[in-house]
């Protein structure tokens, strides 16, 4: 029935559609970024589709290809029992530019999934209502699922924040903030702005 769901999406989207395949019965449809909308709107309230679930939805970082970002959705129709991936390709080979519309208007799952591929991967979505981190504090630099996010990167200390109805209270030990312990770093880059520890830290 999959097969069946990606050959009507390619008669009503002949040019939104680049590629289909199937890989270990996943059937997948490939789409250009301008029609991810409204193919997943299609999907939704096609009748013969009836993908009423959005079971998740990710990036994949291939920063060696240009566009550099694969937005994934996987949707489930409870009624029919079948499902399809939909992929669509984002993103300059420096991630900028990397934008796509929001599902979240279709389905609500898409609204911290949607929060969570922004947060991990810098890929926004027009359209969403909230789009703000959802794991990491709103200081954070840098989007700690791509590729070429330095692994020994450090962050920087976040001041402690007066909010009401928390329990959370002072004070903070020295190094909270940094991962491992580390306290000593270099500052690197054009304008300052990485963090990497230095020789005797990385060594300890």
């Amino acid at each position: 029935m999959a097969k069946a769901v990606l050959e009507l999406l390619k008669r009503q989207f002949p040019d939104g559609v680049l590629e289909t395949h199937a890989q270990n019965g996943d059937e997948t449809a490939v789409l250009d970024a301008a029609s991810w909308q409204e193919a997943a709107r299609f999907l939704r309230d096609s009748p013969v589709a009836s993908m009423e679930m959005l079971v998740d939805l990710t990036c994949v970082d291939f920063p060696d290809r240009e566009p550099r970002f694969e937005v994934v959705a996987h949707l489930l129709s409870l009624s029919k029992g079948h499902r399809i991936r939909l992929k669509a390709r984002v993103g300059d080979e420096d991630g900028e530019g990397a934008e796509i519309d929001s599902l979240s208007g279709l389905w609500g799952s898409a609204n911290w999934a949607e929060r969570e591929a922004f947060d991990m991967f810098g890929v926004r979505f027009v359209g969403h209502p909230d789009l703000r981190r959802i794991l990491l504090y709103p200081e954070f630099v840098g989007h700690p699922l791509r590729k070429d996010y330095p692994a020994n990167r450090i962050q920087p200390l976040v001041p402690y924040r007066e909010a009401p109805n928390t329990e959370k209270l002072p004070p903070f030990g020295p190094d909270e903030g940094m991962p491992f312990g580390r306290q000593s770093f270099d500052l690197v880059g054009e304008d300052d702005a990485v963090l990497v520890a230095t020789d005797e830290e990385r060594m300890s």
